[in-house]
């Protein structure tokens, strides 16, 4: 069954991997100054600003539906939640950037794609992968700091199911 939380880890991957791959077709757009490269780093960040608000949005339903869980330390949802703010309106920004940048240079191919233009794709890249590599590692301690990770054997009264038993290895 879809859930919130189930849908917010089935997209959050988007903008991290559209910003990162931006920064990439940058540098190697810095270094052989080919229009096409300039393109794609545009075109990979304007996807990412279209794809970044639903990524929150789903965050936002998945606090909503997880309701502080006993195993899940709140603070770190919180903390993953406010800078995902911030991330949102820098991934917008520069998405919008990018989207004007990548339709007036497709509007005009045989111009060269101008410094101020170029400026900016470098900056939006790096300002995108920074806060959402950022916003990324925060929601990875949602989990992986979870307090039930650090013992050793699960607390009594779960139900069957949630707490597996050690498999025997006499048995196959």
């Amino acid at each position: 069954m879809m859930s919130w939380p189930y849908m917010h880890l089935l997209i959050n991957h988007f903008p991290v991997v559209l910003s990162i791959s931006a920064l990439a077709v940058t540098v190697l757009a810095l270094i052989l100054g080919r229009r096409g490269l300039w393109l794609t780093a545009m075109g990979a960040l304007t996807a990412a600003g279209a794809v970044v608000y639903p990524v929150f949005f789903t965050g936002g339903k998945a606090d909503d539906a997880l309701n502080d869980p006993w195993y899940i330390h709140p603070e770190t949802i919180d903390k993953h939640d406010n800078f995902a703010t911030i991330t949102m309106w820098v991934i917008l920004v520069v998405g919008a950037f990018a989207a004007y940048a990548w339709w007036r240079s497709l509007k005009r191919p045989a111009d060269l794609i101008p410094g101020w233009m170029r400026a900016g794709v470098v900056l939006g890249s790096l300002a995108a992968t920074g806060t959402v590599t950022y916003t990324a590692y925060l929601g990875g301690k949602i989990i992986h700091e979870a307090p039930i990770l650090n013992l050793k054997q699960a607390p009594p009264g779960l139900p069957p199911g949630i707490a597996a038993e050690k498999a025997d290895s006499t048995q196959h």
